[in-house]
C-alpha cells in the first residue's frame, strides 16, 4: 500500500504541476496583454510591467491552486484508469473508499503548501507588489483597488472625541500625501480641520508636514442656532511647519485598505478586524475572509475528492479528454459557486462561517455521494432487483 500511495502521489504531483504551470502561464499572459496599454505612460516601461507580473505570481498560484489540483488529479487518475492500473489495484483488494483515503493522504503536502502560500508568500508578494506599483505608477492596488477618488478614509477614537482621516495618496516607504484630519467633539461637533501636504508614520503617531489648522469656534453652532452675532471669530487658521498627532493608524493598515482581504495574512487580518471593530466600522467582509482562509486548505481536500469519482470511471464510460473537460467544468463551476456564495452571503448578511464553508461542504458532500454510488451502486441495484423478484 505504501508503494501504491507513493506511485499515486508521484503521478498526481507531476500532472498537477504541469497543469498549474500551464494555467499560471495562461493567466499571466492574459494579464500582461491587458496591461500593455500602460507601457509608455509616465515613464512606465515594459520591464516594469514584467517585474510586476513576476511579483503577482505567488498570488496567481494561490488563486489557481485548487483548480490546478482538481484538473491534475483527474488527468493522473484518468491515465491510470486508461492503463488499467486502477483495475489492478481494485483486483488486489483495494476498495474505492480506500483509494479515496490514499488520495486524501496525498493531498496533505499540497495543503501544507497552501498554508505557506496563504500565510507568508502571498501576503509578502502582494505587499511588495503594491509598494512597487506605488513607486512606479504613484498608485497602489491596480485598476480595481476600490479606492475612492477622494482617497482613503479612516475613522478612529481621539482623546477629544472622534477623528476622521483622509489620505489623498500613499507614498513609497510608508508615507502619505494630502492628509486631512477632521476632529470632532464627543457631541460630534466639528472642532478642527488639519491639512498637511505630506505625512510620515512613527510609533503610534503621525508626523504632519507643512500643516494648515482650521479651528472652529466652540460657540459658533450655538450662535447660529440663536441667531446672534458671534463674539469671536468663527474659524481661526494657523500654519505650522510640522505637527505630531497620536493615532492608531499604521502604514500596514493604510496598505491593507487596498489589499484583497483573502490575500492578507491571518494575523494581519485579525489586527485589521480589531482596528475596524474598535472604531465601530463594518468588518463583515474581513471576517468572511478569515473564515475563507481557514477553510482554504480543506478546499484542496474537496477538489481531490471531486476528482476521485471522475478519474475512477472506466475508459469505456469516457476517454481522458472527456474527463479533463468534465474536470474543467467542475472547477469553473466550483469557482463560480464560491464567488456567488460570497456575494449573496454579503448581501443577505449570512453568518461568515456559512458563506465560507457552504460551497466546500456542498462540493465535498456531492463528491462523496458520487463515490459511494460508484462503489456500492451495483450492489444496491442487485439487492433491489433481488428484493423485487422475491416479492413477485
Amino acid at each position: 500500500m505504501k508503494t501504491a500511495r507513493r506511485y499515486l502521489a508521484t503521478e498526481i504531483y507531476r500532472s498537477s504541476s504541469v497543469v498549474l504551470m500551464a494555467l499560471v502561464g495562461l493567466f499571466s499572459f492574459f494579464a500582461l496583454v491587458d496591461d500593455l496599454d500602460q507601457v509608455g505612460r509616465g515613464g512606465f516601461k515594459l520591464y516594469h510591467l514584467l517585474f510586476l507580473e513576476l511579483l503577482a505570481l505567488p498570488t496567481r498560484i494561490y488563486d489557481i491552486l485548487p483548480i490546478g489540483l482538481l484538473i491534475g488529479a483527474i488527468l493522473a487518475l484518468a491515465g491510470l484508469a486508461q492503463r488499467h492500473e486502477l483495475v489492478i489495484l481494485r483486483v488486489s483488494g483495494v476498495s474505492g473508499m480506500r483509494l479515496l483515503g490514499m488520495l486524501w493522504l496525498v493531498s496533505v503536502p499540497v495543503m501544507m503548501l497552501a498554508i505557506v502560500l496563504a500565510e507568508w508568500l502571498t501576503p509578502a508578494a502582494e505587499i511588495k507588489l503594491n509598494e512597487t506599483r506605488l513607486t512606479i505608477t504613484g498608485s497602489a492596488g491596480g485598476r480595481s483597488s476600490g479606492v475612492l477618488r477622494s482617497g482613503y478614509w479612516f475613522k478612529e477614537d481621539a482623546a477629544t472625541g472622534e477623528r476622521i482621516i483622509n489620505v489623498g495618496a500613499m507614498q513609497a516607504g510608508g508615507g502619505a500625501s494630502d492628509v486631512t484630519l477632521y476632529d470632532f467633539t464627543p457631541s460630534r461637533q466639528l472642532a478642527s480641520i488639519t491639512q498637511a501636504k505630506t505625512a510620515s508614520f512613527g510609533t503610534n503617531e503621525l508626523r504632519l508636514h507643512d500643516v494648515a489648522i482650521t479651528t472652529v469656534s466652540p460657540t459658533l453652532e450655538s450662535s447660529l442656532h440663536a441667531g446672534t452675532r458671534a463674539t469671536q471669530a468663527p474659524v481661526v487658521v494657523t500654519r505650522e511647519a510640522e505637527r505630531t498627532v497620536s493615532t492608531t493608524l499604521t502604514p500596514e493598515l493604510l496598505l491593507a485598505r487596498v489589499l484583497t482581504p483573502e490575500r492578507m495574512s491571518f494575523t494581519d487580518l485579525l489586527d485589521y478586524v480589531g482596528y475596524l471593530n474598535k472604531n465601530h466600522l463594518t468588518s463583515d467582509r474581513q471576517i468572511v475572509a478569515i473564515w475563507r482562509k481557514l477553510i482554504y486548505p480543506f478546499t484542496l481536500l474537496a477538489m481531490i475528492t471531486i476528482a476521485a469519482p471522475v478519474g475512477f470511471m472506466q475508459t469505456r464510460r469516457g476517454g481522458v479528454g472527456v474527463k479533463i473537460f468534465l474536470g474543467i467544468l467542475l472547477g469553473v463551476g466550483f469557482f463560480m459557486l464560491n464567488q456567488l456564495a460570497l456575494n449573496v452571503g454579503m448581501l443577505n448578511r449570512w453568518p461568515a462561517w456559512v458563506t465560507a464553508v457552504a460551497p466546500n461542504a456542498l462540493a465535498l458532500g456531492a463528491a462523496l455521494l458520487a463515490m459511494l454510488g460508484m462503489e456500492y451502486g451495483n450492489l444496491l441495484r442487485a439487492r433491489w432487483r433481488q428484493a423485487a423478484g422475491a416479492t413477485t
